[in-house]
């Protein structure tokens, strides 16, 4: 009995495990919730969509997204890195879509593509997000036309992402024009992006300028509208004027 009771009484050694240190920059996890990311990216977003690159600090990125300035660094380790990803966020998304209009193009048994058909295929996969997305889209095509205006090197990496969609529909138009000057094609790929980059900012100053006639907001006005005017100016500008010359009056040398 006595070796039981001294069993029973003898307080057992419990088993502990060595405390873990902090990680030095890695946020706790009671703020590192799963949304917090996305959070981050919406908050950047909406602020690089009205003041570009340059006017944006990661702490005003931190205020509007309510989180640690240590999450941006961890998950975006600097500046450069958020806006790239605020960028490329929504990239794959618009650029699966466009690349999956120009197949549809090319399919076996496909009607032979129009330069409508090639301009609709760059465009409209864009207007489409802009009429039915969130306010996130917005401030996202917003940012796309901060950035086309934007001269320096701040998001060439990531906008170089979107080439191949500009040669799908290079490629697309010399189907619709066998005959045209490819030089000429790419002056008025650039001249459509501007038309896109505009009407995607929906800065209301047609609004202002029409008189209420026309509204910038109503992107299903604008899509059939930019697909007719691009188009022409496509068949005006890229046709060879030798060509051009046996339809309608001569044109005057493009070249200063």
């Amino acid at each position: 009995m006595a070796i039981l009771k001294s069993a029973v009484a003898a307080p057992k050694k419990r088993a502990t495990k060595p405390r873990k240190r902090a990680a030095v920059g890695r946020p706790r996890k009671d703020v590192n919730r799963p949304d917090a990311a996305d959070r981050i990216l919406d908050a950047a977003e909406d602020l690089f969509s009205k003041r570009g690159f340059d006017g944006v600090t990661i702490r005003e990125v931190t205020e509007l997204a309510q989180v640690d300035s240590a999450l941006v660094h961890y998950y975006f380790t600097t500046k450069q890195g958020l806006f790239d990803a605020v960028l490329g966020r929504r990239a794959e998304q618009v650029f699966a879509e466009r690349i999956q209009a120009f197949d549809e193009l090319e399919r076996p048994g496909a009607p032979a593509t129009t330069v409508e058909d090639a301009v609709r295929a760059f465009i409209q996969p864009l207007l489409r997000r802009a009429e039915t997305g969130d306010i996130g889209w917005k401030n996202y095509f917003r940012l796309l036309s901060v950035v086309n205006n934007d001269p320096n090197h701040v998001a060439q990496s990531v906008m170089s992402y979107f080439d191949p969609v500009v040669h799908r529909l290079i490629d697309a138009l010399v189907r619709a024009l066998p005959q045209a000057n490819r030089e000429e094609l790419f002056w008025c790929f650039h001249f459509l992006t501007g038309s896109l980059t505009l009407a995607l900012s929906r800065t209301g100053r047609l609004d202002r300028v029409s008189g209420g006639l026309c509204k910038s907001e109503d992107l299903a006005a604008i899509e059939p509208r930019m697909v007719e005017y691009c188009a022409a100016g496509f068949r005006q500008v890229c046709i060879p004027l030798a060509t051009a010359a046996s339809g309608r009056a001569s044109r005057p040398s493009r070249r200063a």
